[in-house]
């Protein structure tokens, strides 16, 4: 027995959930064909097992064919879900997970152009910003027809033997008709609060007459859009209560915010550098005004938050969905007294900018998540023991530390830093992005707890690496920035790490030509603007800063139009020349014929990186592999057997941005990949 907070049993009618813990509804974008097969299962039975009480699987499965998804989710509408269902249920059940799922009607949240081509459909003509379709004002045969659709896919989830589900009600089609900007209808489901609701008390009126009194149902919504014109608390106090009194719902799952802007998804869904937990006080009113039980999750990602929340009486369950991406373990984790072995989410959204962007969610911090079919969680003993030499204490060098020692290896790392941490601990230096030092601090601790040698201030040569008669050396350099890109004037430039390090003074008037279009450019120009400078923001590309995914540039955006940065696109940085006390830059156009200067004290380029692999190519001679990878095995799992040099003396590998400039789920995952198999 326990007295944590967090570890108490949860009854929400007939179910009785075995923590407060729980994963709140979200799409990783793993369906193949809009199915839930291994890949999706793999994921959820993963924290299933691990003892999480409450799996909800689709961050919005799709119950209508005219509610295409712009990203890879789970099709309701299909009668071929509820096998796949059924196996993902039966396995996480068999764990004693509870699974719910979350259906819905995209409404105007998605495109005309995707799967079948049919109109958007809304309670109005006003196009979502991000989505930009205009969509067609719902008939009433449309709204009979979705109507009967939720009811269709309530009933394949209840044959599927899931718990329960949770209908979404922020940013799509049932709250499109719950806000007065976006409902335009007259008469039944239009003008008043009463007719607004009423399609979402129609669809819960024949999910019920279709699936019974029993089958859990709930609702995740916004009880304040924040936006003027729009519901405001008030109003959403006034449906938390009309919800409740429906008869209809079992459990509120609340949000505040608005999602219809890349700005005001990430302020529903905050992201790293943004507050933790900014609406679980919003989540706790409800809760207070309805006493209902009450769901929550907006950025709870840390087990002492979600503790609060539960100890305080705000939340009756805790969503930390993000936080089990990170580390799937949490609960065993508390169970074994292992708190401070957490992975800890930092916050880096790579999870959900990825499926924005049209891929599947990945974790910065964790390579094995979504990848539980190919990658361990856990990594397993090794049959041999091998002294392994690693060179470089970034992100690469220290996941490659971690697996390593986690196999029983013996451990050496060389660092020619006085810290861990390379490219990361530059970048940590933005207070913005400060969390990103934990990648750092929780492999170095894991590494201290399993016993690795470090040797920080060591600028290893090839006869410091062979004095410690390794079996396997790794070379985990990084890169360093390359500037080189102009015609002229290549030694008049400092690049984006200079900014950042301090080895260069920002100056008064600059232009920060980014080639790169990674979070160097926005850094460097955050610390110039700071000072009070004129700065401007080019790039070649279409859009600025193209690799860092439209979450994770809120943040930024909103610090660099205060500063009245300038943004320039479609341009690029030809040649830099002296004139006088001041530089001329030279600009030209990838679309050709076009010139134009600019006259500034100071031009930063940020170019990415270019290998630091001079110790790489010195040690291969050694090697019995001469540096290569097999890469059928290192992409199935399998060990390095290559062999191509009789008389080396070691495996010779390169990992991260020693091999190429890429970023850190990269580095990351180069090294998780190759070292789980030696």
């Amino acid at each position: 027995m326990t007295n944590d907070p967090l570890l108490q049993p949860y009854q929400l009618k007939h179910l009785t959930l075995k923590n407060r813990l729980m994963i709140t509804s979200h799409e990783p974008a793993y369906p193949e064909d809009g199915m839930p097969k291994d890949r999706y299962r793999a994921y959820h039975v993963e924290r299933a097992r691990a003892g999480v009480a409450l799996t909800m699987t689709a961050g919005s499965a799709s119950v209508s064919r005219d509610s295409p998804p712009v990203f890879n989710n789970i099709l309701a509408w299909k009668d071929e879900v509820v096998g796949w269902m059924k196996q993902l249920t039966d396995e996480c059940h068999d764990h004693g997970c509870a699974v719910m799922i979350q259906l819905t009607h995209l409404g105007r949240r998605t495109r005309w152009d995707k799967a079948d081509w049919l109109p958007v459909v809304s309670p109005g003509h006003e196009r979502e910003p991000s989505h930009k379709a205009f969509p067609k004002k719902a008939e009433d045969w449309d709204i009979a027809r979705i109507i009967s659709d939720y009811a269709d896919a309530a009933e394949r989830m209840q044959a599927a033997g899931l718990d329960g589900i949770e209908l979404q009600a922020y940013g799509h089609l049932m709250d499109q008709f719950w806000s007065p900007l976006t409902n335009d209808l007259h008469g039944p489901y239009g003008g008043s609060l009463d007719n607004r609701l009423r399609f979402t008390f129609d669809i819960l009126s024949e999910i019920r007459k279709r699936c019974g009194d029993d089958f859990l149902v709930g609702v995740r919504y916004t009880g304040d859009e924040d936006l003027p014109g729009g519901l405001t608390r008030t109003d959403g106090i006034e449906i938390s209560r009309r919800l409740k009194d429906s008869g209809m719902v079992d459990f509120l799952n609340v949000v505040k915010g608005h999602i219809d802007t890349d700005a005001g998804l990430t302020d529903v869904i905050p992201v790293q550098g943004m507050r933790s937990a900014p609406h679980l006080d919003f989540a706790g009113e409800v809760r207070a005004a309805t006493q209902f039980p009450t769901f929550h999750a907006a950025k709870i990602q840390d087990v002492a938050t979600a503790r609060h929340a539960i100890a305080s009486g705000k939340l009756d369950m805790v969503g930390m969905t993000r936080a089990h991406m990170a580390d799937p373990h949490i609960v065993a984790k508390i169970l074994r007294g292992e708190e401070d072995r957490i992975r800890p989410c930092v916050g880096a959204n790579y999870c959900l900018d990825r499926i924005y962007q049209g891929g599947m969610a990945l974790c910065l911090h964790n390579p094995a998540t979504g990848r539980e079919l190919e990658q361990p969680h856990d990594v397993p003993a090794a049959d041999a023991k091998h002294r392994v030499v690693i060179v470089g204490a970034g992100p690469a060098g220290l996941e490659a530390a971690r697996v390593a020692a986690a196999r029983g290896h013996e451990v050496i790392v060389h660092e020619a830093a006085n810290d861990p941490g390379g490219q990361v601990r530059l970048t940590a230096q933005t207070p913005r992005r400060a969390e990103m030092i934990q990648l750092i601090q929780w492999r170095f601790d894991e590494c201290e707890r399993m016993g690795v040698t470090f040797r920080f201030n060591s600028f290893a040569d090839a006869d410091t690496v062979q004095a410690d008669a390794p079996d396997v050396v790794i070379v985990a350099t990084g890169g360093l920035p390359h500037t080189e890109v102009l015609t002229e004037g290549d030694e008049l430039v400092v690049s984006a790490w200079d900014i950042l390090s301090g080895d260069a003074v920002p100056g008064s008037n600059v232009l920060i030509y980014d080639d790169a279009g990674d979070y160097a450019a926005l850094q460097a120009a955050e610390k110039i603007a700071a000072t009070g400078a004129r700065v401007e923001l080019m790039t070649r590309d279409r859009n600025i800063s193209s690799e860092v995914m439209a979450m994770s540039l809120t943040p930024a955006m909103r610090e660099l139009q205060q500063r009245d940065v300038t943004f320039t696109v479609t341009w690029k940085l030809d040649s830099v020349a002296r004139d006088g006390n001041h530089l001329r830059a030279t600009i030209g156009s990838d679309y050709g014929g076009v010139t134009r200067t600019r006259e500034v004290d100071q031009v930063v380029v940020n170019h990415g990186t270019r290998p630091l692999d001079d110790l790489y190519f010195d040690l291969l001679a050694g090697s019995s592999n001469l540096g290569e990878v097999d890469y059928d095995a290192f992409i199935s799992g399998a060990p390095q057997i290559v062999s191509r040099n009789s008389a080396g003396l070691y495996k010779l590998f390169r990992i991260g941005d020693a091999v190429a400039a890429r970023n850190t789920h990269a580095a990351i995952y180069d090294a998780l990949r190759l070292v789980k198999a030696i």
